[in-house]
């Protein structure tokens, strides 16, 4: 009986310290298995927070390239319209000056020509164009012939002073200085201040020159240095004064 306890009793003790040896074998594999899970949901939410950023920087980044892609598309639109615009600014603009000429060739209207105001009658600037255009072409007979022919029709006319500078011109081109001087003088006398003067006394000087009449000549160059003298044609006076013996 008294050999029977310590057995009984080794055998429990031996069947505790199995227990309790199973027990932090599997606690201890328990933690290391908690441990392993727990490494394993960070690293998989770590990786799946990275994806959901690479997504949204794709998303942002697509965004970002359509926005330029319509910023590029809305500016070519305005400057579409921008063109269209001025296109449209400049066929109106070309329309009502082709309209007002078109109407100026059927109606009267105010013009200044050269410091000059007055009104133009239908086909009057045509007239004038005409003439001028037959000077420098060098058809002088029909320019005089123009020119004479439009002082006559239209004796107040704004062009006027031109138009007798003008036949003065082709007259002493053509040699026909006494038909110059009058032309010229008639001018003068009618537009003191109109700014070909110096110019029309220039040749009123040469026509005085060529008819032989010097010291007509001399007096109007000696006139146009005194009253133009910073003008070409005081230049041009002053010279030919000279020249006269």
């Amino acid at each position: 009986m008294l050999m029977r306890k310590p057995n009984h009793s080794f055998k429990q003790t031996l069947s505790r310290a199995f227990c309790l040896s199973a027990i932090t074998i599997f606690l201890g594999m328990s933690n290391s298995a908690w441990a392993l899970f727990a490494d394993d949901d960070a690293r998989k939410a770590i990786l799946d927070l990275r994806k959901s950023l690479a997504t949204t920087q794709m998303d942002l980044q697509n965004q970002i390239e359509k926005l330029k892609a319509d910023n590029a598309e809305l500016r070519g639109k305005v400057e579409s319209l921008e063109k269209q615009g001025e296109d449209i600014s400049t066929s109106q603009k070309t329309y009502y000056q082709d309209l007002d000429n078109r109407l100026g060739n059927f109606e009267p209207r105010t013009a200044t020509i050269e410091g000059v105001s007055g009104t133009v009658q239908p086909n009057e600037k045509k007239a004038y164009d005409d003439a001028l255009k037959a000077f420098q072409a060098g058809n002088l007979k029909k320019a005089d012939e123009g020119f004479s022919a439009f002082a006559n029709r239209y004796p107040k006319s704004p062009y006027l002073p031109l138009a007798l500078f003008w036949s003065g011109n082709s007259k002493y081109a053509n040699k026909d200085y006494a038909g110059a001087i009058a032309q010229l003088q008639s001018l003068i006398k009618r537009y003191p201040t109109h700014p070909r003067v110096p110019s029309a006394m220039l040749t009123l000087g040469n026509s005085q020159l060529e008819s032989g009449n010097k010291a007509a000549a001399k007096k109007t160059f000696s006139e146009i240095i005194s009253k133009y003298p910073d003008t070409e044609s005081a230049k041009d006076a002053q010279q030919l004064n000279a020249a006269i013996k």
